[in-house]
């Protein structure tokens, strides 16, 4: 292994007196062609070109002399720091980091970014950074061949963002460009480059995060959008009058009890970088909760009083909803691929139509035990491992009169009448 290995992050400013001391000494320099031309690498250090850094960290192991890796930015902050301490290349590092690119892209934007989600493209994981712009008003994304800013607003395509390009960073090169999503497509961009996409009904003001109310709390004191928060309610399965005019005519409720539905996201398993139909969404209370998780959001619904209802809903628990005003399916073909999806009406034709675009996991309600039936055959023909239930549940109600009278027969708590039940059927894709 090497005598010593350093990690040094650049960011197009001089070096510190540590970084130049450490390079200077360097006998292997590591790092990308335009880092080892610009910087003093000395004339008898071998250099190594980063390509893969699982090659590059096998190499250092086995160099004798010190070596220094030059990086973008903060090496430990989506940077080559996590691979390099892997156990099997036995290395150990000290690191100087510079300004990381995403704090270098949001000061450019002039934007605080305490609040902001940061995810990279990187992997093969364009769809699922495309998923947390959909479900969060401020991301960073920090992009990679193939997974640049065309292809993310491709992905994006019917979201309104506004994204901030940032090429080169910290090089005489750098430039930054601000652009509808809608018109990022039609450029060619350099890699690799940061990406800031701004937006959605829960961005206020010119900080591109929330500002006030419930959904601005976070601003200030923690960083990120933890899960579930904000709201003015704790936890999820919320009690039914908790979201604003359940019901598609009056006096009927088009949301699911609060038993059922925490079962349903159980099995959902929503989580950041998802993509989680809600196809018969009625007023939104599931679509908004599987929201609350992290997950970006497709609600599906036929009632235009509902689909208002369901943004009033999640507007007030600061999440992002897209709502899509149709039948199921006749506009799920035109949806992002789900990685779940829940049926809350329409039965086996809506669970036929989501389950010909393969999401990992589904659930549907049924509203008898004949269609619980169909919906069962039909997750498991369809190569789901296929499951169900019945929930019933009774409330306990305060006593009727004081403890111990005959007001209520000797008993504090009553049973009261309980609901018909509901079938609820979920499959999950077979390994």
């Amino acid at each position: 292994m090497a005598d010593r290995i350093t990690v040094v992050g650049w960011d197009g400013t001089p070096l510190t007196e540590a970084a130049a001391a450490a390079l200077a000494a360097a006998t292997l320099v590591a790092g990308a062609p335009y880092q080892l031309k610009a910087l003093p690498v000395p004339p008898g250090a071998e250099r190594l070109a980063l390509g893969s850094i699982q090659l590059a960290a096998r190499r250092i192991a086995e160099h004798r002399g010190a070596a220094v890796v030059i990086a973008e930015g903060d090496p430990g902050f989506f940077g080559v720091v996590r691979t390099l301490r892997r156990p099997e290349y036995g290395l150990e590092l000290e690191v100087l980091p510079a300004v990381s690119s995403v704090a270098a892209a949001f000061a450019r934007a002039g934007m605080p970014w305490e609040d902001a989600q940061v995810v990279s493209a990187h992997g093969g994981r364009l769809r699922r950074a495309a998923n947390v712009c959909r479900a969060h008003p401020k991301v960073a994304v920090l992009s990679a061949p193939g997974a640049g800013p065309s292809e993310l607003a491709l992905m994006l395509r019917g979201v309104h963002r506004t994204f901030v390009v940032c090429e080169a960073l910290g090089t005489p090169d750098e430039d930054v460009t601000v652009l509808t999503s809608d018109r990022v497509a039609d450029r060619i961009w350099r890699d690799p480059s940061v990406v800031l996409v701004i937006g959605g009904s829960s961005a206020g003001g010119p900080g591109g995060g929330p500002q006030s109310g419930a959904a601005g709390e976070a601003a200030g004191w923690i960083a990120g959008r933890p899960v579930g928060y904000p709201g003015p309610d704790r936890g999820w399965a919320l009690p039914t009058d908790t979201y604003t005019g359940t019901g598609r005519t009056p006096g009927a409720t088009d949301t699911l009890p609060a038993h059922v539905r925490a079962l349903v996201l159980a099995r959902l398993g929503a989580r950041p970088g998802d993509l989680v139909w809600s196809v018969g969404a009625g007023s939104g209370a599931l679509a908004v909760e599987a929201a609350r998780f992290g997950a970006a959001v497709v609600a599906v619904e036929a009632d235009a009083a509902a689909c208002a209802r369901l943004a009033v809903n999640a507007r007030r628990y600061g999440v992002e909803v897209e709502t899509v005003h149709g039948h199921g399916p006749d506009v799920l073909g035109e949806l992002p691929e789900p990685d779940a999806a829940v049926v809350e009406t329409g039965g086996p034709q809506a669970v036929r139509a989501v389950l010909s675009r393969r999401p990992e996991r589904i659930v549907a309600v049924a509203r008898t035990l004949a269609e619980a039936e169909e919906v069962r055959r039909t997750i498991a023909e369809a190569g789901y491992r296929a499951d169900g239930a019945l929930l019933q549940s009774a409330p306990l109600l305060a006593p009727s009169g004081t403890p111990g009278t005959a007001g209520d027969g000797g008993h504090g708590l009553r049973l009261g009448v309980g609901d018909p039940g509901t079938f609820l059927l979920w499959g999950e894709q077979k390994a």
